[in-house]
């Protein structure tokens, strides 16, 4: 997918934006996985830049989950020094000021990158220094920006607790969450009760990947189990709405072009929760059609339902999951979403507002992004 030329009237890139669902694995810049993996021996299927980021955007939306977590071997491949993370990570802050980011969160999992020798806390650190580097050359540069680690574990690895106490012991270096990420079927976030309880009982923040591969069950089970602040994706509490159409309503959804049909939404218990409570979901529009989170409700953008999720209420916020495999930037997907339902700029500010307050920072700092933001907003209008 690639960014879509729009008519809008102003500027997305130019507008700051917030990122709370971002993997640092699937971030890489083409060239640099070229480079990082001629140095320690690493096959890939193409060594030109072009080529390469085809493969993974084509393999990604193959349609195939063997293919989708392929791409995903040559970018863990390569990330397995200090040296490595260091510069993924610097890049990664650059890319997202080019993006026109002034908030990110980046989430990996330190588990998967320790087979040449490091410890998890050396991998940490190392990518904590490209982060720093990245924010400090940006502000060089004349750009503001924040950024913070969520730190992952991978479900189907049973290091849960371990990485809980990994991310609690960097809160005061960089880490500002704790996320689990991985096979999300069979996988609840109840197998990791010790872990989120520990969490809990130090009173950092939790986000937690469900409702993309599995449904409603795995919903509850992170909110109940994991105590999570915000759902990486949850697209598929779509499953507890009902939208019921008259007769009149249904010819109009179907028959003339201009005419919108307006049915008579209703929501399940688990749907009422996460709306009344305002509890955030990380949607990844690009992402859902390339791994199917979307499929049962059309399987295309005109029919994912963030739109019915916005509509409604819940606090959607847009994020771009792996930037490389979906081929896409947060400019891109607001883009593509502008075009799709006809967003303005006050949808634009309404999901970037969300994104802000759902951050995981301290109260005052929130207030001073969200100000920061809308003063931005403002400008594009001035």
């Amino acid at each position: 997918m690639t960014d879509p030329a729009t008519d809008l009237d102003f500027d997305i890139l130019s507008l700051p934006k917030v990122s709370l669902h971002d993997h640092l694995d699937g971030g890489l810049r083409p060239s640099t996985i070229i480079e990082l993996a001629a140095a320690v021996g690493h096959a890939l299927p193409s060594t030109d830049p072009v080529a390469l980021r085809a493969w993974f955007l084509e393999s990604a939306s193959s349609g195939s989950l063997e293919r989708y977590l392929e791409t995903f071997d040559h970018t863990i491949a390569v990330m397995q020094t200090a040296e490595a993370l260091t510069r993924v990570a610097h890049e990664f802050v650059e890319d997202l000021v080019d993006d026109g980011v002034v908030y990110g969160e980046v989430r990996w999992a330190p588990e998967q990158h320790l087979t040449v020798g490091l410890s998890l806390d050396d991998a940490v650190t190392a990518v904590q220094e490209g982060l720093n580097a990245g924010v400090a050359a940006a502000e060089e540069r004349g750009h503001l920006i924040q950024v913070g680690q969520l730190i992952t574990a991978m479900r189907h690895a049973d290091r849960s607790q371990e990485i809980a106490e990994l991310a609690v012991r960097h809160r005061d270096a960089g880490a500002v969450g704790f996320d689990i990420a991985g096979a999300e079927d069979g996988f609840p976030a109840s197998r990791f009760a010790e872990a989120f309880t520990y969490l809990a009982a130090h009173q950092f923040p939790v986000t937690v990947h469900a409702g993309e591969a599995a449904g409603l069950e795995s919903i509850v089970s992170a909110l109940v189990d994991g105590r999570a602040l915000r759902l990486g994706h949850g697209v598929r509490i779509a499953e507890d709405i009902d939208v019921e159409f008259n007769e009149e309503d249904q010819q109009d959804a179907s028959g003339a072009e201009g005419d919108e049909a307006v049915g008579l939404v209703s929501l399940g218990k688990v749907a009422s929760w996460v709306r009344d409570r305002q509890i955030t979901l990380e949607v990844c529009p690009s992402s859902n059609l390339q791994t199917g989170a979307a499929e049962q409700f059309g399987g295309d953008l005109d029919s994912h339902p963030i739109d019915l999720l916005y509509q409604t209420g819940f606090n959607v916020t847009i994020n771009p999951d792996n930037r490389l495999m979906s081929g896409i930037t947060l400019t891109g997907e607001f883009e593509l979403l502008a075009e799709t339902f006809s967003y303005d700029l006050e949808d634009i500010r309404t999901f970037t507002l969300n994104a802000a307050e759902a951050a995981f920072l301290p109260l005052e700092e929130r207030e001073a992004l969200i100000d920061y933001i809308n003063d931005g907003f403002d400008n594009a209008v001035d």
